[in-house]
C-alpha cells in the first residue's frame, strides 16, 4: 500500500479502486506512513504555521431536520438561542484582541437571521475589522443572497456536502432537503468568488467505503479552497442516537489523503476530531493546518449541540491548572485560545498571525 501513498503524493490522484484499496487497508503501519507523508507535504507548503479561525456559533435555531444533528428543528428538548449583532461584534472584538484574523460565523438555517440581517451583520464586521477575513457557515441560500453576502464583505463560505452519494444523502436528511440543491449551492459559491469549503462526515450512518471514495472524487472535481472532515458523533436527541461514532483512524487516514491530493488546501483539524482524540494534535500531525478556537460566549456554547460531548477548553495537566489560562478572571474564549495554542506548540508548530487565505496560482 505504501507505493499507492507515494504515487498519490507525486501525482495527486489515484483511480477509484486504488482509493478503495487504501481505505480497506488502514492499519497502524500504513497510517503512520501516510500521516508522515502528508505532514511533510503540509510543512513544505505552510511551514510549521497553523492558521486559527475564531468560531462564533451565532444561532442554534434551524429550519432543517437533519437526522444526525442536535440542533435539528425536531429536537424539542433543546434550549434555543440567537446572538444579537452587538453580542457577535463583541465576540469579534475578543478574537481581534487575541490576534485572530478570521471570524467564522456558524449557525443553523435560522429564519429570523434572514438575508437582511446577515448582510447587515457582515457589513458591520467588515466596517469594524477591514483587514480580517469573514467566513460564513450558515447553510443553503439563494444565489442572490450569496452574492449580497459577498458584496457586503464575506470572503469565505463553508458548506459541507456531507456525502456525494444522493442515496446516502437521502438516508441522512428529510425528503424536503435536496442533494442536488446542496451540490448546486457549492458550485454557485465557487462561481461568485468565495473561498469555498466543502466536506463530509466519516462513519456517518449508512456510509460505505465506496461513499468515501465518491466524496474524494467529488472534491477533486469541485476543487474547494477549504475541506472540513470529521468523525460522525451521535447526539442523544436524534434518530441516530444509538449509532456508533466514526473511526478516528479512518478520519486521520482521509485527512492525509486529502493533503496529498490537495497540497495547498486549507484543512482543519475539526472540533469533532478533537472531541474523540482529546485535542487537535493528531489532526495536525496528519496534515491539517487550521484550528478553530471557539469565541461563542459562555452560556451559549453548551446549547450549540450538533453532537454530544463537544470538545471545549480544558486544563489537561497540573501545569495548566496553575496557568493563567485557568484563572477565574480569564475569559472562556481566552482559555479556549490559549489551550489550542498550547496544543499546537506542544508538537512543534505555532499559531500564525496571518489571515491564512488560500493562495491562488
Amino acid at each position: 500500500m505504501k507505493n499507492l501513498v507515494d504515487r498519490l503524493r507525486r501525482e495527486k490522484h489515484l483511480e477509484p479502486e486504488e482509493y478503495l484499496r487504501l481505505l480497506t487497508s488502514v492499519n497502524e503501519d500504513l497510517l503512520s506512513y501516510i500521516n508522515e507523508s502528508a505532514r511533510e507535504v503540509s510543512v513544505a507548503h505552510f511551514g510549521r504555521a497553523i492558521y486559527a479561525r475564531g468560531l462564533i456559533e451565532i444561532t442554534n435555531h434551524c429550519r432543517n431536520n437533519c437526522y444526525y444533528c442536535g440542533i435539528r428543528c425536531g429536537n424539542a428538548s433543546l434550549e434555543r438561542y440567537r446572538l444579537s449583532m452587538d453580542q457577535i461584534l463583541a465576540c469579534c472584538e475578543t478574537g481581534n484582541r487575541l490576534g485572530l484574523k478570521t471570524f467564522v460565523l456558524q449557525g443553523g438555517e435560522d429564519p429570523c437571521m434572514n438575508e437582511e440581517f446577515i448582510v447587515a451583520l457582515v457589513a458591520a464586521i467588515r466596517s469594524r475589522f477591514p483587514d480580517h477575513a469573514i467566513t460564513l457557515s450558515l447553510g443553503e441560500h439563494s444565489e442572490e443572497a450569496y452574492k449580497r453576502f459577498f458584496a457586503a464583505g464575506a470572503n469565505r463560505y463553508l458548506l459541507r456536502h456531507e456525502t456525494a452519494n444522493p442515496v446516502h444523502y437521502a438516508f441522512l436528511h428529510p425528503a424536503q432537503m435536496s442533494h442536488q440543491k446542496r451540490m448546486g449551492c457549492l458550485r454557485v459559491l465557487k462561481g461568485i468568488g468565495y473561498q469555498t469549503g466543502a466536506g463530509f462526515m466519516v462513519g456517518s450512518p449508512g456510509q460505505r467505503l465506496e461513499n468515501l471514495v465518491e466524496d474524494l472524487l467529488f472534491l477533486r472535481e469541485l476543487r474547494p479552497e477549504m475541506i472540513g472532515i470529521g468523525p460522525f458523533i451521535p447526539q442523544k436527541d436524534t434518530p441516530f442516537a444509538s449509532e456508533p461514532a466514526g473511526s478516528v483512524d479512518m478520519t486521520l487516514m482521509l485527512i492525509s489523503i486529502l493533503r496529498l491530493m490537495f497540497p495547498e488546501v486549507l484543512l482543519p483539524a475539526t472540533t469533532a476530531l478533537a472531541t474523540l482524540t482529546h485535542g487537535y494534535e493528531q489532526g495536525i500531525l496528519s496534515g491539517a493546518n487550521v484550528v478553530m478556537p471557539n469565541l461563542t460566549p459562555k452560556g451559549y456554547r453548551e446549547k450549540y449541540i450538533i453532537y454530544d460531548n463537544k470538545a471545549a477548553a480544558t486544563c489537561r495537566n497540573e501545569v495548566s491548572m496553575q496557568a493563567a489560562t485557568c484563572r477565574s478572571e480569564v475569559s472562556m474564549q481566552e482559555n479556549e485560545y490559549n489551550e489550542v495554542k498550547e496544543q499546537v506548540e506542544s508538537i512543534g508548530y505555532y499559531i500564525s498571525d496571518a489571515r491564512g487565505d488560500y493562495k491562488t496560482k
